[in-house]
């Protein structure tokens, strides 16, 4: 049998377990928290514990198997009796991008995480899978849940803070939940933070695929007061208590911005229907951040709040990789170039293998002609001048005047080149000049426009369809 058939045969029988027990009544959020453990060589996971959720479960009981084959991760919940898989999803985590850096290779660390699912009614097995260099999956851990045991933590009580309804386009098992939850936000900023959050998403649905799939969306946001304005950023010796945790300069880059504490992200999500989840947090210094399956994270404050909430949300919600390489990064990458699981991103650019291919044009030579030579020129001195401004810790004024210069620049010397429009295979994409290529000139997750792409507009509604269809 095939992969795709055994896919719809799963699909098929979690259509009847699921839709069936949905129709009578919503099972409960069952959620395993763990900790992941380890080194660039090593890795390990250790249980923490089991919650059920205060409320039911939001997702779609029509499409409990994921198809999709995103994520470095998968989980599955299965039948130990029968080995059948009730519910998986894919998912990346914060662990998989530490293992990566320099730091990793040094010392161990452990990462908090977790997986949701609707809560059975008889015992089942979880089991994390992880990708191997072949790109297949292969488990990792497997976890036996009794749903009667008595160390399961039953959460009760009340939201920490007003549920605010952003969208609500109906009942949330047949839409896509996104919570925005605000970090860095004081009491008195309340109203603020309700502004940010409409602003915002009023943004990402006037941006398509969103904007033709925008009422298969409901929108929370949740928003619990810290004494003082705006999140640590530790680089320039600002500390700040904040809800979440949320903080600058994950893994020494001063623009990556994380909550590494996924107990409290849990604590205070739990008291919303999501499925997705983004952090605004309450500061005006450009940063973000990403992770597919877990969160994404956006400076409110910033001028690029709109393109940062955009871009961070498209590495969330569809697994999107990042299209540029003129950037530092925290990652260490080696000389090989293995074929990526991300959909937009490929090192196979021939006619025959190009993951896009039926969207590429006769004629349209592959690798695909751009100036790349001269735009890498300009990102050099443009990278120069922006890391003096951080180092000398300039004002957010000028860095923003940067970037203003620099998509100028970039819009127009795509805009007027040859293949401006065209889907092919542009070599430089992935962190990478050589070796990785992407399917447009231009798109959100290679630059600061405002669209994205062809490839990830395809691969944005694929995920949409797993939730609301």
């Amino acid at each position: 049998m095939s992969r795709d058939m055994i896919g719809a045969a799963r699909w098929l029988w979690g259509f009847a377990v699921f839709g069936a027990t949905l129709a009578q009544a919503a099972p409960q959020t069952m959620r395993l928290d763990y900790v992941h453990s380890g080194n660039a060589l090593d890795e390990s996971y250790a249980l923490d514990r089991i919650v059920i959720e205060p409320l039911p479960w939001p997702g779609n009981a029509a499409r409990p198997i994921d198809t999709t084959n995103r994520g470095s991760n998968l989980f599955e919940v299965v039948d130990p009796k029968t080995g059948d898989v009730l519910y998986s999803r894919g998912f990346s985590t914060i662990f998989g991008e530490w293992r990566t850096t320099e730091e990793a290779q040094k010392l161990n660390r452990a990462f908090q995480e977790s997986v949701r699912f609707p809560a059975p009614d008889k015992p089942v097995r979880v089991r994390i899978l992880k990708r191997d260099e072949r790109n297949a999956f292969s488990v990792v851990w497997s976890l036996d849940v009794d749903p009667s045991a008595r160390d399961i933590e039953r959460k009760t009580g009340s939201t920490p803070a007003p549920l605010l309804k952003v969208r609500d386009n109906g009942p949330p098992e047949r839409k896509v939940d996104l919570l925005i939850l605000g970090d860095g936000y004081t009491a008195a900023e309340a109203a603020k933070f309700e502004a940010d959050a409409r602003r915002l998403t009023d943004r990402l649905f006037a941006t398509s695929p969103f904007r033709e799939r925008a009422k298969d969306f409901n929108v929370w946001g949740l928003m619990v007061p810290t004494p003082q304005s705006g999140v640590s950023r530790p680089s320039t010796g600002a500390y700040r208590w904040s809800a979440l945790g949320t903080r600058y300069d994950i893994f020494g880059s001063e623009r990556y911005a994380l909550t590494l504490d996924n107990r409290a992200f849990r604590e205070i999500a739990q008291f919303a229907p999501y499925e997705f989840v983004e952090i605004l947090f309450n500061n005006e210094t450009y940063g973000g951040g990403g992770i597919f399956g877990l969160f994404s994270t956006a400076a409110a404050g910033s001028d690029w709040a709109e393109y940062l909430f955009i871009h961070e949300f498209g590495h969330h919600f569809a697994a999107l990789a990042d299209e540029y390489y003129t950037s530092p990064v925290a990652y260490q990458s080696g000389e090989e170039r293995p074929e990526p699981w991300e959909p937009n991103v490929t090192a196979l650019h021939d006619a025959k293998q190009l993951k896009w291919r039926d969207k590429v044009k006769a004629g349209t030579p592959l690798p695909t002609p751009w100036p790349k030579e001269e735009f890498e020129k300009y990102q050099r001195a443009y990278q120069k001048e922006r890391s003096e401004l951080r180092a000398a810790n300039r004002p957010e004024s000028e860095m923003n005047a940067l970037f203003r210069r620099e998509r100028a620049f970039t819009d127009e010397l795509l805009s007027k080149a040859a293949n401006s429009t065209a889907v092919g295979a542009f070599e430089g994409a992935n962190y990478q000049a050589s070796g990785y290529y992407r399917s447009q000139m231009q798109c959100i997750m290679f630059s600061r426009t405002d669209h994205f792409c062809d490839v990830c507009a395809g691969a944005i509604a694929e995920i949409i369809d797993l939730y609301a269809r």
